[in-house]
């Protein structure tokens, strides 16, 4: 009676496991319809790793070192005989070398590489150190400071270069495994891993094209100019900055889009020059306060405050007060969203904008074109005898005002440099990016008419510059005593 007890109950056991494993079965069926994680079933799984993209794509990122040579000012008493005595001896200027690094990318197999503009930036020489150690000179095809990016050449023998591929930069998500490539501290080549944690980051640097992707894989001095791969071992951006208050990976990185790369890429091995489409026009983002007053149920746009007479968006329609949605499909945000896309055009192309005309959405077509000189900058070193002497001075047009960073509605006569050997920069007068306004009231609109003012002026004068918005008024008494108010 007892063994047929015992196999009663084995029995039930038996049903039972078997009725809770079918469950279980159908359990893990439902939740593979909702999701593909899965727990690891083989020794292979459990040893997946980041080796596979990084064996391919690691070749293609090489370190960079620069070297500059600065000379330093002496002490102006070592030309005194007596002086001299106790300040060393010789008065000739010292020399010492500077010395950086970073890193960079191959993106052609006869030896183009994509690195940081600051990593380069004042270097008198090059060097790029491959994986397998071998080290080239390189020459500077392009630099673009707006973008912080540079294009590099190098003359490599043997093998063709391990180059990496671009990705398609629509595809990039937020929360996408990415992999830091680049030369953290002058350690040597290293490989950091995280993810995607932000796209079109705004209000970063000091770049004028800002739209940086940014990630949590750890980037560190040394880093710039190298490569954030996504798994399929394709290049998604440039390492550019990190965010961080003691110099350090704070879990901050940010790396320019591949979009922008290949923009500057393209335009350094066609033209050797960047040539930005001008899109004239200026505004600012719809903040909270002004959604709404637009009777918009969230921010978002920008709202265009002023339309340069005759420029591509004025042929194209769009209007003061008009909001901008999107470019070419993209959501627009603020400005240097606004910048980066229009920035992006090509030369002769159209651009479409999504616009909201009041309560009405239009679609606008932009033929995209290049700034105008108008007039010629006519950049001039001022001669006579005046406190203006030696001042470097041109004048600003659509296109100057754009090489320059500056407001291209800004018109007239820039300052753009005060030598030490000018009067007027031992009186602390002027700065470099000051605009003249007048002199002895004689509006001032061409540097020709700046030096036929100046040559009928008496020793004393008066003038007046803009400076940010702001007139400043002086009166200069001959070449060495001034008032500003």
């Amino acid at each position: 009676m007892k063994y047929i007890i015992k196999i009663g109950l084995g029995l039930f056991s038996l049903i039972a496991i078997t009725l809770f494993m079918m469950n279980g079965t159908m359990q893990s069926s439902s939740n593979a319809q909702v999701s593909n994680k899965r727990v690891p079933t083989s020794d292979t799984e459990v040893k997946l790793s980041y080796a596979p993209v990084v064996r391919e794509a690691a070749p293609a990122v090489v370190n960079i070192y620069t070297k500059r040579v600065v000379r330093t000012r002496t002490s102006p008493f070592l030309n005194d005989p007596f002086f001299s005595r106790f300040f060393g001896g010789s008065s000739a200027p010292r020399e010492r070398i500077e010395r950086s690094l970073g890193s960079g990318v191959i993106v052609r197999e006869e030896g183009v590489v994509i690195t940081n503009h600051h990593v380069i930036d004042g270097a008198d020489e090059i060097t790029v150190a491959l994986s397998d150690r071998r080290e080239f000179e390189a020459e500077v095809i392009l630099m673009d400071e707006s973008t912080d990016l540079a294009v590099l050449r190098i003359e490599p023998s043997g093998e063709p270069l391990t180059i990496l591929e671009f990705s398609n930069s629509d595809d990039v998500e937020v929360g996408d495994l990415v992999l830091a490539i680049g030369n953290p501290f002058g350690v040597g080549q290293s490989v950091t891993s995280g993810i995607v944690s932000a796209l079109a980051r705004t209000q970063v640097g000091d770049d004028a094209y800002q739209f940086f992707i940014q990630t949590d894989a750890a980037v560190n001095p040394g880093n710039s100019g190298g490569a954030l791969v996504g798994m399929d071992g394709k290049l998604v951006g440039i390492n550019t900055s990190i965010y961080s208050r003691s110099g350090g990976s704070n879990g901050i990185g940010f790396a320019i889009p591949v979009k922008m790369v290949d923009f500057v890429l393209n335009a350094a091995l066609n033209d050797g020059e960047i040539i930005r489409p001008w899109f004239g026009a200026t505004g600012q983002a719809v903040s909270s306060e002004i959604a709404e007053s637009l009777g918009f149920d969230r921010p978002g746009g920008v709202l265009v405050d002023n339309v340069y007479p005759d420029s591509p968006a004025d042929r194209g329609g769009l209007e003061p007060g008009d909001v901008i949605l999107s470019i070419d499909g993209e959501e627009i945000f603020d400005t240097q969203g606004l910048r980066y896309f229009i920035g992006l055009g090509r030369i002769g192309g159209e651009t479409v904008l999504e616009v909201l005309k009041g309560d009405d959405s239009r679609t606008l077509t932009i033929e995209l074109e290049a700034a105008p000189e108008d007039p010629p900058r006519n950049i001039t070193t001022l001669d006579g005898d005046h406190i203006f002497e030696n001042v470097e001075v041109g004048n600003l047009s659509p296109a100057f005002s754009s090489e320059l960073g500056i407001n291209l509605f800004e018109k007239g006569v820039i300052i753009l440099d005060i030598p030490r050997s000018s009067p007027v920069r031992r009186l602390n007068v002027l700065r470099p990016g000051d605009i003249f306004d007048r002199i002895d009231n004689e509006d001032i609109d061409t540097v020709e008419g700046l030096e036929d003012a100046l040559d009928d002026a008496e020793s004393d004068i008066s003038f007046a510059v803009r400076r940010n918005g702001r007139l400043i008024e002086c009166q200069a008494r001959g070449r060495n005593s001034y008032s500003c108010r």
